[in-house]
């Protein structure tokens, strides 16, 4: 057994971040009319603004915590370019695409629902749309309406707000109470150089380390902070902590054989597990191996009584053997598993137009058709006016407000544009 270098060195190990992520805002539509040679006075010919960028969660073997977020939470996608003259269209603004750890879970930072769960390499969720591109005059040239002098303007790109949570993907998740040598093995068998100290609670974040067994062997073993009775519960950050233990393939329990609380091996691993079955039932059967700590530190007929493996960091003893256990367990949990699919949450946007009444005389009317004819248009130009009473209209707008009890004087909003609605409108 000889060590590699530490899958992560780093000084500051960043679990959980907020990311605010928007995506770009559409171009706007241009007016422009042909004034070329005998086209003195030609036809609309203006082009459509491009969609703005999207911004997508990429999960990135590459990417080792979420560190990147910590003081930089926003992210947007690149605008779309305004259209032009001449039936010109904008460009499209570039799609931003956001690395993650493998494991990053996306949460609604108001609700806890999760939004998206990307667990292998390369796995993408849509976390923000860009807006949709405003069209130019021409395309609302008809029989009717020869000249248009109004376009639309860009959507707004979405934008939301997520807390992002990972849960490392490691081979062994050594799980134990504050204190009970976890650091101490993982800084012996690995590169990875957690603090090490004689008092509890040392461990406050998670670290990797490499350990290879030889040429062909090699796995990544996961030095979780202590657990504590109550960890289930939120007790000592539990949830944070435990959350870390259910990806990892192999469970290796350390129990504390000269515990500084006086708590007896038996009790340490009987509380191990009732709060890992409490928190995840199913990870109680996953492959494991109960190993005693600080054996150099007990007698010799305590470690004759324990009946499980045991070993000591500080001599080295048994470590190697240790390892070599570990490494069968973790060579015959990867072929038995099955491989984890990303969980992403759809919602489409409803279809068609609802309205409600918000006041004693006021409504106000949903859809995301409804609400993109108004917010895409100038409301100030009568022309454009007309448009929207026409879309509106064959929306079935005026009939949705006749039945939610609409009078005429009655205040309608849409987005945040009100009227006056008028029966006959």
């Amino acid at each position: 057994m000889h060590v590699t270098d530490s899958l992560t060195c780093m000084s500051v190990f960043v679990d959980e971040a907020q990311l605010n992520a928007k995506g770009g805002d559409g171009g706007a539509g241009c007016v422009s009319f042909r004034r070329e040679g005998p086209e003195a006075f030609g036809g609309p010919n203006g082009g459509d603004g491009g969609k703005g960028g999207d911004v997508w969660l990429v999960a990135d073997r590459n990417a080792a915590s979420l560190l990147a977020f910590r003081d930089h939470p926003h992210r947007s996608g690149a605008d779309g370019v305004h259209g032009k003259g001449k039936d010109l269209h904008g460009k499209r603004g570039a799609d931003l695409l956001i690395a993650v750890p493998e494991g990053t879970i996306a949460r609604d930072l108001y609700t806890g629902e999760i939004l998206a769960d990307l667990v292998n390499h390369g796995d993408k969720w849509l976390a923000a749309s860009g807006g949709r591109g405003g069209r130019g005059n021409a395309r609302f040239m008809t029989n009717r309406r020869r000249a248009p002098s109004f376009a639309e303007q860009g959507e707004h790109g979405a934008e939301r707000w997520m807390r992002l949570e990972l849960k490392l993907m490691a081979d062994v998740a050594l799980v134990g109470f504050p204190n009970a040598g976890k650091s101490t093995f993982i800084s012996v068998v690995s590169a990875a150089k957690p603090k090490i100290a004689n008092y509890p609670f040392t461990t406050l974040e998670p670290h990797l380390g490499v350990v290879r067994v030889d040429s062909a062997t090699e796995f990544v073993m996961a030095d979780i902070p202590g657990l504590i009775e109550g960890a289930s519960e939120g007790r000592g950050l539990g949830h944070q902590f435990l959350r870390h233990v259910e990806r990892a393939r192999v469970l290796c329990y350390l129990i504390d054989l000269d515990s500084m609380e006086a708590i007896s091996p038996e009790e340490q691993l009987e509380t191990l597990r009732r709060e890992i079955g409490q928190y995840r039932p199913e990870l109680l059967d996953r492959p494991s191996l109960v190993v005693g700590t600080k054996d150099d530190s007990v007698s010799a007929d305590a470690i004759a009584e324990w009946p499980h493996d045991h070993m000591s960091a500080i001599t080295r003893a048994n470590v190697q053997g240790i390892v070599g256990k570990l490494a069968t367990l973790v060579q015959e949990a990867r072929g038995q598993e099955p491989v984890f699919e990303a969980t992403v949450i759809m919602r489409p946007e409803p279809d068609g137009s609802w309205v409600e009444r918000i006041g004693e005389a006021e409504f106000r009317v949903f859809g995301r058709t409804a609400l993109r004819a108004v917010a895409l248009n100038d409301v100030s130009s009568p022309e454009s006016l007309n448009y929207i009473d026409d879309r509106l209209s064959k929306l079935g707008v005026p009939k949705l407000l006749a039945r939610a009890g609409a009078k005429a004087g009655d205040v309608v909003w849409i987005a945040e544009f009100s009227f006056e609605y008028i029966p006959d409108m």
